[in-house]
């Protein structure tokens, strides 16, 4: 069982140094390609493994999966071959520490129970859209404008909303979206540095499966392998009900509750975006679980 893992994990090491490769152009890393066709999208294995200074064997053996302990040195030569950003950097050597078997303690499990004060925070940002979300992007809590902002949402069960999932399977997403394509890549690229430290985790594995089946877009999106999230700090949505607004988004992670994050959107008070926000609020949906006031026990 550890060897057929560590080829597992080899293979994924193998595939996203693929990825990256055959997404890099020639030109972009000051290489000088001649006239004739070249039937290697991106770089050619033999053209990495020279950028980085290694032999052309050993960078063969990485994508394939069969050489598993790439030095750090080795994984850095490789990232600035790649001209990779920080995040993508850490992506790789992530990837590596579980190939080599070295990894640190796996991430706690995460959590789906929404504590009280959270959702009592929820209903103190009104009239702002505010929400609860998983690692796997699954909605666990709300406010009335959390909902109501991605419209039509509610109209699924509450264990089926998931913001991934409504981006790519649900009609009205890409009507809301101006710049849908930018949303999905950061939506995907999300996802994909997810599990990239908890590959075989159940919630990323179930929801990716589902989406490459029904989403030719997702897999698409999912094979290009980027892992580096670039969410604008404003987003415009054009709503059915209150038309037009742009927002300014903000994530925060919960603390004490792995995997969970808090989404706000916000508006300057007294703009017409605000006035969109409160007539949003009014007329959403209310909670189908009103927060508890109850104080939690340890």
């Amino acid at each position: 069982m550890a060897t057929a893992s560590a080829h597992s994990e080899g293979a994924e090491l193998g595939r996203y140094l693929r990825a990256r490769r055959t997404r890099t152009s020639p030109g972009h890393v000051g290489l000088t390609v001649g006239t004739g066709v070249r039937r290697t999208p991106g770089l050619r294995r033999e053209e990495l493994a020279t950028l980085a200074g290694i032999s052309i064997d050993y960078y063969v053996r990485l994508e394939r999966g069969k050489e598993t302990r790439p030095s750090p040195a080795v994984l850095d030569s490789l990232a600035r071959a790649l001209h990779m950003d920080d995040q993508e950097h850490q992506h790789l050597r992530e990837l590596a520490a579980r190939a080599a078997r070295y990894a640190p303690e796996p991430p706690p499990a995460p959590s789906r129970t929404v504590r009280a004060h959270l959702k009592l925070l929820l209903e103190s940002l009104r009239p702002h859209p505010a929400y609860v979300i998983s690692r796997s992007m699954d909605v666990l809590a709300w406010n009335p404008g959390g909902l109501a902002l991605y419209a039509g949402l509610e109209d699924w069960p509450a264990k089926h909303r998931n913001l991934a999932r409504y981006l790519f399977l649900h009609p009205a997403a890409r009507d809301l979206f101006p710049d849908w394509d930018r949303q999905v890549t950061g939506c995907v690229a999300r996802l994909r540095a997810v599990a990239g430290t908890a590959p075989d985790a159940p919630d990323l594995t179930r929801l990716v499966g589902e989406l490459l089946l029904k989403s030719p877009d997702f897999a698409g999106l999912w094979e290009r392998y980027e892992v580096t999230g670039r969410k604008p700090a404003q987003k415009t949505f054009r709503h059915p009900r209150i038309g037009t607004v742009t927002l300014t988004s903000q994530s925060l992670h919960v603390e004490g509750a792995p995997g969970q994050r808090i989404g706000v959107y916000t508006a300057e008070p007294g703009g017409p975006d605000h006035d969109a926000l409160l007539l949003l609020d009014m007329t959403a949906p209310r909670p189908a679980e009103p927060p508890a006031a109850a104080p939690e026990t340890a």
